[in-house]
């Protein structure tokens, strides 16, 4: 458990957003640009459930950087690119980085690319990822970053529910001991999808260049120099600034949609209140532009604040070795580190005694900040323990695009419990409820909702499917957004995020939580990393199975951990459990993104059909999985 550094000031916060709404947004985006300010701060009659600054014009690329160069800060450095796979780096300040963004917007405006027209962007982590972003948000145009290297058929489903004018990606990805070629997955997408793209920039990458399309295909960095750089285009708060598709979707992709508005002022906002960070600093999300963490807290975040964004191609462990983290902290004065649970467990498993990071010199690092998945308390404790600086879980979802949840540095932190995601953000009045849609006493396990109107940033709707919106979020518990994640709030205000909903299992009528069985498990001295799934069970409905992956250099009787994990669980938990396999595996399934495959693990165990998650970092794990599972009396 970490301790407060300073009295907070989140109680009498919350409270004055509760007090007044619209006046809290109100002030928090005087902090932004605008070409006409709101007089409206708030119309719940448009929309769907209403819109934020619904009379407002701004442009979001201005604000992250033409306003800073106005200000002087022309100079400072915005992005820097750190790229142990390639050997290379680079730093980009302010001004350089307006000056190439211009450009693009304008390369794209000479391919007849405007306010509203959508652009798909198919990208490693390289800086022209977050270029192409910016430079479509110059322009009013809507970008959907894909994450580079999905396969053909996800990318031309993308391409068919987007149908964009333009788009941009580069010849390859690189990857520690290969290199993935993205032209012929971007060719095989275009040729699958019925909408076809007029135009596309390519960036042609030195390790694995590739052949361009005539009459379609152009190269970046040469469409980019003979360009005019172009002024921002003023667009409407409610305008929208990009799709961003879910990860693992079936049938049809689910696009969530943010507005330029909106967004701008609560991710601007966030930076302040929940990192704690001011212009200058530097701060580090150890993530991927194809997801939302990269959008909020790798390009727009930052360079709204007017911070330092360390923009890093590489993976936490094998680029060179798990202390990768921690020299580029070191080396680029980092003072908030984001990223996922599972990249600490990852480095936790080749160098649990933290060896590695004692050679770095992190004494400008103040805070790491987690997300992605609930952070088991094992992990948290393990680099808190390390580090000496605090550890904070926050919890949010694509679909929110910045916290739900969390412990807020600009107001002073409250004492942290690890395990839970820490208390609301001004802006969300969650509430827990049963399947009837009734609020659930504090501590009890329920469904976490949020009541309308969600806050700024939060989406307004799904692109081109407000009916869809409705039925997946709105209208299973009326009047609320549904999270579909299920957890608790506790007599102190605080929120646990156990699971998500469908990852409640029943237990002979006890409703149980895998994410708690997997909290005892992870605590076990030799576990790395587990997930626990709900298997069919003829008798008692579902039993739990747990699945482990040890730490590096564990020499004891795979049989002997599995029993003294059993163990476990019946003491901490009981045996209302029925907790009686665990089985030791290599690896665990899981996203790019590092979520762990948890509903494609139980497919498997239930001898179910289950299509390969689009999303998946190595299909091959699934068939070790199922050797596994096979084996497990049923």
């Amino acid at each position: 458990m970490e301790g407060s550094s300073s009295a907070s000031r989140y109680d009498e916060t919350y409270a004055a957003w509760r007090a007044d709404p619209e006046g809290y947004w109100a002030v928090a985006a005087q902090a932004l640009d605008w070409d006409v300010a709101p007089r409206r701060i708030f119309d719940p009659g448009m929309g769907v459930y209403g819109r934020w600054f619904p009379d407002a014009r701004l442009n979001t690329c201005h604000n992250a950087l033409d306003r800073h160069v106005a200000a002087g800060r022309g100079e400072q450095p915005a992005l820097i690119w750190d790229s142990p796979v390639t050997g290379r780096s680079a730093t980009f300040t302010y001004a350089a980085l307006r000056d190439r963004v211009a450009r693009v917007a304008g390369a794209l405006a000479a391919r007849g690319v405007g306010t509203g027209d959508r652009v798909v962007i198919y990208m490693p982590m390289v800086p022209e990822a977050a270029i192409a972003m910016l430079a479509c948000a110059r322009l009013g145009a809507v970008h959907s970053v894909v994450f580079g290297g999905f396969a053909a058929a996800e990318l031309a489903a993308r391409i068919a529910d987007a149908q964009p004018k333009a788009v941009i990606s580069a010849s390859c990805g690189i990857e520690p001991g290969r290199v993935v070629k993205y032209k012929p997955l971007l060719d095989a997408a275009i040729a699958l999808s019925p909408h076809k793209p007029q135009h596309a920039l390519i960036l042609q990458r030195p390790e694995q260049p590739c052949e361009l399309t005539p009459g379609r295909d152009t190269d970046f960095l040469e469409a980019e120099t003979a360009a005019t750089p172009h002024p921002c285009v003023p667009v409407a708060a409610t305008d929208p600034l990009y799709i961003l598709y879910t990860s693992g979707t079936t049938g049809a992709p689910k696009g969530i949609l943010r507005d330029n508005g909106g967004h701008a002022v609560a991710v601007l906002h966030s930076m302040s209140l929940l990192y704690g960070l001011k212009s200058g600093d530097v701060m580090w999300t150890a993530s991927d532009v194809g997801w939302v963490v990269g959008h909020s807290y790798i390009v727009y975040g930052p360079l709204l604040a007017g911070c330092t964004s360390v923009l890093y191609e590489g993976k936490p462990v094998g680029t060179p070795d798990a202390g990768a983290f921690w020299r580029v902290a070191a080396q680029h004065g980092v003072k908030v580190l984001f990223t996922a649970p599972t990249a600490l467990r990852a480095i936790k498993k080749e160098d649990p005694e933290g060896r590695l990071l004692a050679r770095h010199d992190l004494g400008r690092l103040e805070a790491l900040f987690l997300a992605g998945e609930r952070c088991d308390p094992p992990t948290a404790e393990w680099v808190h323990a390390l580090l000496h600086r605090p550890v904070i879980d926050h919890w949010w979802q694509t679909e929110t695009g910045w916290t739900i949840t969390g412990n807020f540095r600009g107001l002073g932190l409250f004492p942290a419990r690890f395990g839970s995601g820490g208390k609301p953000a001004p802006g969300y009045d969650l509430r827990v409820l049963d399947e009837a849609g009734r609020e659930v006493p504090r501590g009890q396990i329920g469904t976490l909702a949020i009541r309308l109107p969600l806050p700024p940033s939060n989406l307004p709707t799904l692109w081109n499917a407000d009916a869809r919106f409705r039925s997946a979020y709105l209208e299973a518990f009326p009047g609320h957004y549904n999270t579909s994640d299920a957890g608790m709030v506790d007599a102190d205000g605080y929120v646990w995020v156990m699971s998500r909903t469908d990852d409640i299992i029943n237990v002979a009528g006890h409703r149980l939580s895998t994410g708690a069985m997997e909290e005892v498990l992870a605590a076990h001295p030799d576990v790395a990393e587990c997930a626990v799934i709900g298997v069919k069970d003829s008798v008692k409905g579902q039993v739990p199975l747990g699945l482990v992956v040890l730490k590096a250099g564990v020499r004891r009787e795979e049989a002997e951990i599995a029993r003294d994990l059993v163990a476990l669980v019946r003491e901490r938990i009981g045996p209302v459990a029925a907790f009686k396999e665990a089985r030791v595996v290599a690896r665990l399934p899981k996203t790019r993104s590092g979520k762990i495959l948890r509903g494609t693990i139980r497919r498997i165990a239930d001898g179910e059909t289950y299509a390969v998650p689009p999303t998946i970092d190595d299909p091959a794990i699934l068939d070790e999985i199922a050797g596994v599972l096979a084996s497990v009396e049923k």
